[in-house]
C-alpha cells in the first residue's frame, strides 16, 4: 500500500511507562509530565489506569492526577480500565472513554494480568457491552494483547488471533455494535517485520473495513522495524511511549521491555516525510524531564543522539 501521509500517535508513557517503575512517582511529577506532553502537539495521552493499588501501587493516585492536570483543548486524556468498576471510575473523572473489548491471546498472561483465562474473558464480553451502553459509549474497538507471542507460551498462532477476533466481532454485532478498529499489542516484544506484515494482510483480507492500531514493544530491538513494516502496509495509528518507557509488570521481562520511543518514532516519520503534528524539540524536553522523574536513563535514542540539523 505504501507509506501513509500522516500518522496518529497515542502517547502511553505516563500510564504504561510509570507502572513498571520500582519507586513510587509523586503525583506532582506525573501531573507536570502530562502537562508538558500536552504542549507538544500530541492529541492523545494515556494518563493513568483504574486498577487495584494492591497489584499496581503506582496507579493509586489516579483520581488525584486527573483532577490536577491542565486539560488542553484538542488533547484526549485516556485511561485504562480492566473491569467495570474501573470503567465507572473513569467515567466519573471525565476522561475520553473508548468502547474497547480487551482480550489476550495467551491464557497464562491473561491469568496473570486479569485473573481470567481467554474463555472466561470472552464470557464477560456481553456484560462489557451492556456497561458501555449504560454510559452511551459505542463499542468500536477490540484490543488483543500478546498478539504476536508470549514469554510464557511462546509463539501465538495467527489462527488463534483470528478466532478471538471473529468471536468478539460476532458478539459485538449480536448486541448491535459495529467494530471499527482492531488494536494488536506486541506486549512482550515477540513480533518481527514479516510477521507484522502477514498479520495485517490476513486481517485486511477478512475485515477490509476495520482499521488497525499497533502497540509495539522494543524488548528485543525490533520495535521500530516493526513500525516501519506496518507503515509500509498503510497502518497509520500507533501507541508509543516517550523515552521508550513502559513494559508490563506481569510479562516476566524487566530489562529493556518498553514501548517504542515516541520521539524516535516521530523522528523516523519526519525523515520519511510523514506528518505527525508533533513539535519534536518540545517532545525531547519532556523525555529529559521523564528521565529526571524516574531517576535513570531511558532506552530512546534521540535524547542523546540529537536531531539532524541540516
Amino acid at each position: 500500500m505504501g507509506l501513509p501521509k500522516s500518522v496518529v500517535i497515542y502517547e502511553v508513557g505516563p500510564r504504561e511507562g510509570f507502572q513498571i517503575e520500582d519507586g513510587l512517582i509523586s503525583t506532582n511529577d506525573k501531573v507536570k509530565l502530562v502537562n508538558g506532553l500536552s504542549e507538544t502537539g500530541l492529541t492523545s495521552i494515556e494518563v493513568t489506569s483504574f486498577v487495584s493499588p494492591k497489584w499496581v501501587p503506582q496507579m493509586a493516585d489516579a483520581e488525584e492526577v486527573l483532577s490536577q492536570i491542565k486539560r488542553k483543548e484538542g488533547v484526549s486524556y485516556r485511561t485504562v480500565y480492566l473491569n467495570i468498576k474501573g470503567l465507572h471510575r473513569a467515567y466519573q473523572n471525565s476522561v475520553t472513554l473508548d468502547g474497547v473489548l480487551m482480550l489476550t491471546a495467551s491464557n497464562t498472561f491473561s491469568k496473570r494480568n486479569t485473573n481470567k483465562d481467554i474463555k472466561e474473558t470472552l464470557s464477560t464480553i456481553p456484560s462489557w457491552i451492556q456497561a458501555y451502553k449504560e454510559y452511551k459509549i459505542p463499542v468500536e474497538q477490540i484490543a488483543v494483547m500478546a498478539a504476536f507471542g508470549c514469554n510464557f507460551e511462546g509463539d501465538i498462532e495467527q489462527r488463534k488471533i483470528l478466532d478471538i477476533l471473529r468471536r468478539t466481532v460476532q458478539m459485538a454485532e449480536e448486541n448491535g455494535e459495529t467494530i471499527q478498529k482492531f488494536k494488536l499489542a506486541d506486549t512482550m516484544g515477540w513480533a518481527n517485520p514479516q510477521q507484522i506484515k502477514n498479520m495485517i494482510y490476513t486481517i485486511r483480507n477478512e475485515w477490509p473495513q476495520i482499521k488497525i492500531l499497533l502497540h509495539l514493544h522494543d524488548t528485543r530491538g525490533l520495535g521500530m522495524a516493526n513500525a516501519y513494516a506496518a507503515m509500509e502496509e498503510g497502518v497509520n495509528e500507533f501507541e508509543t511511549a516517550l523515552g521508550g518507557l513502559g513494559g508490563c509488570p506481569f510479562a516476566a521481562v524487566k530489562g529493556a521491555a518498553g514501548n517504542i520511543a515516541t520521539e524516535d518514532f516521530v523522528f523516523m516519520c519526519m525523515e520519511l516525510g510523514i506528518g505527525t503534528g508533533i513539535n519534536l524539540d518540545l517532545l525531547i524536553e519532556n523525555v529529559s524531564a521523564a528521565e529526571m522523574i524516574v531517576g535513570h536513563s531511558l532506552p530512546g535514542h534521540l535524547l542523546r543522539g540529537g536531531l539532524l540539523r541540516r
